[in-house]
Formats: C-alpha cells, structure tokens, sequence
C-alpha cells in the first residue's frame, strides 16, 4: 500500500505527501499565524533555529523566494525554544527578514517531522513545500545531497514554479461561502 501511495503522489522527502497539520502560532508582535489563512496560495515553510549558520544563509533565499513569488508564495518560518523574542529580534535584524517567524512550543514542529517517542529527533532546517489545498508536496532536510535547496534560489524555485502554475490552473476558491437565511 506504501508503494502505490508513493507512485501516485511523488514525494521530494519522507515527509511528504500528506495533508499539512494544522497549526495558528504567535509571530514576533504576538499576531496569530493560522495556516488555513494562506489557502490558495504556496507556502514555503521552514522550520529552523535562529543559531543555525545554514538557517541564516538561508533567508536570502527565503527573501528571493517571497519578492519573486509575491501574492503567490508565503514564506512562514517556526522556531522552537531556547529560541526567544529577543534570539527572534536579533535574527531578524541580522538577516533582514520580511517573513513572519512563528513560536512554537515544539507541538507543531515535532507534528510535522514526524516526531514520536520512538523517533524524537528533528533534524533542522527543514523545507516544507505546501501548495494551495494544503498538501505538503515536498520536504528538504539539510544533508544527504539536499544542500543546494539551502544556497541557492534555482532548485526551490523549479518546484514552487509548478505549484505556482497548479494555482492558475484551478478555479479561485472563495474564501467565506455566502450566508442564506433559514426559509430561503
């Protein structure tokens, strides 16, 4: 059953796949962040430590990605502690990122690598490519070859460009159905 899963919906990594969790995180100024607000749209998901030097080479490739793809693709960033608002300021200030970056208590980050007791690592950085119905289409974890999806624009840009063009091709969904009084 594994296999044809796999056949019919190929996966750049193991994460791949399956629906994106849920999750509404606090940004650096304590506003919500809920996924569900960014259907219709890519979204580039990280999931890194503000320490992390491949993480902080990364978000000019993250800036790339949100300038090239604007109205298209959001870039969302979630750290986990020690990582802090004032680990979060510096990072910002040093890395000059636009994007929203996300606290999370861990919950989120270990639904989406898969974490369980058996399996607590998770590894950072980690690239979540989510299209337009909320389904993780790819995953990158840094290592084992996946290296040029942290250094460069082109790799991540050839995948987003097809999740893009699926978005022009499918009808535009509307966000709140109309509301019908009861007799109508």
């Amino acid at each position: 059953m594994g296999t044809i899963f796999a056949v019919s919906l190929p996966a750049a990594g193991a994460l791949s796949g399956r629906r994106a969790p849920s999750f509404a995180l606090p940004d650096l100024n304590l506003n919500y962040h809920d996924i569900m607000d960014y259907r219709g749209k890519v979204i580039l998901l990280e999931i890194i430590k503000t320490d992390c030097p491949v993480c902080n080479s990364f978000q000019k490739v993250a800036e790339s990605i949100r300038l090239k793809y604007a109205g298209k693709v959001v870039v969302l960033s979630i750290v986990m502690p020690p990582d802090n608002q004032t680990t979060v300021r510096q990072f910002v200030g040093q890395n000059a990122v636009k994007s929203p970056i996300l606290f999370d208590c861990g919950q989120t980050s270990a639904v989406y690598m898969k974490a369980t007791p058996r399996n607590p690592e998770i590894a950072l950085p980690h690239i979540f490519l989510i299209d337009g119905n909320g389904m993780i289409r790819e995953d990158y974890e840094y290592g084992n070859g996946n290296e040029p999806y942290f250094e460069s624009l082109a790799p991540l840009s050839k995948s987003i460009d097809v999740l893009v063009k699926e978005l022009g091709a499918k009808p535009a969904v509307p966000k709140k159905l109309p509301v019908t009084k009861s007799g109508d």
